[in-house]
């Protein structure tokens, strides 16, 4: 393994480095796998960078925690009045109350923003190597502009505009609405044809330019009028089909186990589109979509003992809702194989807590080998169980030396009279609502058997794009059309296919509206980082939830960091704030 270098702005100078010019940077070492002599060294030395941070921009406290905490999806407390307040950025954000000096907006924009100038100086270094004949960097340079695009569109749905940069020896043009949609959609068109198509899913391809484009197509109503009712035009949705159709007819295929998707394994699931491959390429693997939302007195890895959750985002009462409502009498965890997965089977004598709390349980335990013990999956609810710990910090360990599985004591918020962790529905920003143990809880992904702690070292790939949101953007692009009939045959495909354990598979449904539609896109989708942009699409962002009231259309887009519009301000009329901020 060589190393490459690339380069991270200070914070004060990073718009001027990304969109005006060059300065000195502080420079920052990427170990890398994509390694190669001669002509290969300019390939790899040039997108593992771009690869590299787009895993700093889905960091849970950057824009994975922008899209889920300003939604309907998830909250973050103060937890217990200590934990996680961080100068209210997330309080604020979920309150649509964001201001233009909010942290979790500008780190967003700063690793967005930076990540786009790697691309534009790949593409720099990588085409005069495909003007002289090289393949390799060819190809290279085809994933590069599919990148700067990508990236593109984050910065439109974030705060509407797009950055059109062809040299990092230029100045950007800032495009909105129209012309930003029509920058990208060339961007993407020049290179959905050419593009390699056998790269695998930790690389853009062919499928995920199509798909990226069906996205676009889709969202192109709200990327036109931000702050309108959305005028969705038969010729979008008639192209959202065309590019969903082909990548229906590809390869893929749905996976009939939900949570396979975001396994250990996951870089060859079928379902997978597009994600950030993490199976050491850089060694800038996180796990943090998983330990984020997870108790903090859980160990989800005992064979590493210092493997735990943060306590941090749980679901909304009101989303965890939209399931009741779905169901009725029947539990969810019953009725949708989506919404959980019991991994910690718990032996039916022990199941009945009645009598048995943290001071008399010594002997409530049951016994499973360390590197076999797996946490539940989905929507974690109630009293959780795992590995304890003894007053030295050593895992209990039975006779055959095989992991004590127990009740799990919540140390974080009970003190002195100690209860165990008991995941209730009620969490929101009152005292009460927000201790350690409120709200219901995601546990979408695997916790990867690979980290040793809990954030980095992940083998579990980031799924960016996959088959389930490909037949959701075909349903919904059909029933905007009027296709009812073919709409529901969509979802339905997608609700039966997940036949692994038959009796949750969810049944087909009978009937399908929009409504409908933005309920099973919650189903499917959840914890994935496009429930705001759902949400804007389909009319209900300016709606009401667990503390949040602001109905003000303009929080569609989140407003431009002041330290930007400062940065930008010897260009009078470069850098414009947003309305509402």
């Amino acid at each position: 393994m060589k190393t490459i270098r690339f380069y991270r702005a200070l914070p004060i100078v990073l718009f001027l480095v990304a969109f005006f010019g060059c300065t000195d940077l502080e420079e920052d070492v990427l170990d890398e796998s994509l390694t190669g002599t001669g002509q290969a060294e300019i390939v790899s030395g040039s997108i593992a960078p771009v690869y590299g941070l787009l895993r700093n921009v889905w960091l849970h406290t950057r824009n994975f925690g922008l899209q889920e905490i300003a939604s309907d999806e998830a909250i973050i407390p103060n937890r217990g009045g200590r934990d996680w307040f961080d100068g209210g950025k997330f309080i604020a954000v979920h309150q649509h109350l964001m201001t233009p000096g909010n942290s979790l907006v500008g780190d967003s924009w700063n690793e967005i923003t930076l990540s786009i100038s790697r691309a534009v100086i790949a593409i720099d270094r990588l085409r005069p190597e495909a003007d002289n004949g090289n393949a390799e960097a060819q190809g290279a340079l085809h994933e590069m502009i599919a990148a700067r695009a990508y990236l593109n569109m984050l910065a439109l749905d974030n705060w509407g505009i797009v950055f059109k940069k062809e040299s990092s020896e230029e100045i950007s043009q800032i495009l909105r609405a129209q012309e930003a949609v029509d920058y990208i959609e060339s961007e993407l068109l020049s290179v959905v044809e050419v593009i390699n198509n056998d790269q695998g899913p930790g690389r853009f391809t062919k499928d995920a330019v199509k798909a990226l484009l069906a996205r676009l197509y889709l969202n192109s109503a709200v990327y036109r009028d931000p702050y309108g009712t959305p005028n969705f035009l038969d010729a979008d949705m008639d192209k959202v089909i065309q590019y969903t159709n082909d990548i229906i007819l590809g390869p893929y295929s749905l996976s009939p186990e939900y949570f396979d998707i975001f396994n250990d394994d996951n870089n060859s699931n079928p379902e997978v589109i597009f994600s950030l491959d993490q199976r050491g390429v850089l060694q800038t693997e996180h796990s943090r979509w998983q330990y984020w939302s997870i108790s903090g007195d859980q160990i989800p890895r005992p064979e590493f003992p210092n493997t735990r959750g943060t306590d941090a985002a749980a679901a909304t009462p009101d989303f965890i809702q939209t399931w009741a409502d779905a169901y009725g009498n029947f539990d969810a965890a019953v009725a949708d194989a989506r919404f959980f997965q019991e991994n910690t089977v718990i032996p039916e004598n022990l199941r009945d807590l009645t009598g048995v709390n943290p001071n008399n349980d010594a002997d409530h335990f049951y016994c499973v080998p360390a590197e076999e013990f797996e946490i539940d999956r989905g929507i974690i609810r109630g009293i959780i169980w795992g590995p304890r710990k003894d007053e030295q910090g050593n895992i209990l360990t039975c006779d055959d030396g095989s992991v004590r599985i127990y009740p799990v004591i919540n140390r974080r918020t009970s003190g002195a009279d100690l209860k165990y962790v008991d995941h209730n529905l009620d969490v929101n920003f009152t005292d009460e609502g927000s201790l350690h143990n409120t709200g219901h809880r995601f546990s979408k992904y695997q916790f990867s058997r690979t980290a040793p702690n809990c954030c980095s070292n992940s083998s579990v790939d980031i799924v960016l794009l996959r088959l389930g949101e490909i037949y959701l953007m075909r349903a919904e692009a059909k029933l905007r059309k009027g296709d009812n009939a073919g709409a529901l045959a969509d979802i339905n495909t997608l609700r039966t296919s997940r036949t692994a354990r038959p009796e949750q598979t969810p049944e087909a449904l009978a009937t399908i509206d929009l409504d409908i539609l933005f309920r099973e896109s919650g189903f499917e989708l959840y914890w994935e980082g496009l429930r705001r942009t759902y949400q804007i699409r389909f009319g209900k962002y300016e709606g009401s939830w667990t503390g949040k009231t602001d109905s003000d259309p303009n929080k569609r887009l989140f407003p431009i960091p002041q330290r930007a519009i400062d940065g930008a301000s010897s260009l009078e009329g470069f850098l414009v704030q947003n309305p509402g901020y």
